[in-house]
């Protein structure tokens, strides 16, 4: 009985130790795809100087979840806030649509993301007629695609 007790307290410190090796393996290799629960806010902006006749339309959803659509004015945002799973799969991605112009991309992607939109932990974009800009600060802009 007593060998019984002993073999299975080993299983069970090696399974525990295997475990702990594999994810400081892991977290070594690629730090950025290993994340706890990380909270992030996300926010889309119409940026357009003149379309008070024509509104600019956005749809936002992940595998898991469907944001919806919203009719955006000017200086009006579609905002959410998200969490990043432990592998860091969260995607969100939307679609806008304005007069005959038509865009989807990456508002949130974990792998992209997880850095780039520290340390506030804010992922914003500023939708213009001239492309869609970037920033983690509300302040900073930066022009990551065009239309």
């Amino acid at each position: 009985m007593k060998k019984k007790k002993m073999i299975s307290i080993s299983l069970l410190l090696t399974f525990s130790l295997a475990i702990a090796l594999l994810i400081v393996f892991i977290s070594i290799l690629q730090p950025e795809h290993l994340h706890v629960m990380e909270y992030y806010d996300v926010r889309v902006v119409n940026g357009f100087t003149d379309n008070s006749s024509l509104p600019l339309v956005i749809w936002c959803a992940s595998k898991d979840s469907d944001l919806g659509g919203r009719a955006l004015q000017e200086r009006d945002d579609f905002s959410w806030q998200l969490s990043t799973n432990f592998w860091s799969a969260t995607h969100f991605s939307c679609t806008i649509k304005w007069d005959q112009k038509r865009k989807s991309f990456d508002a949130f992607k974990a792998p992209r993301d997880a850095y780039r939109c520290s340390p506030l932990r804010r992922c914003s974009w500023l939708v213009k007629e001239d492309g869609f800009y970037f920033s983690n600060d509300d302040v900073h802009w930066r022009k990551d695609f065009s239309w």
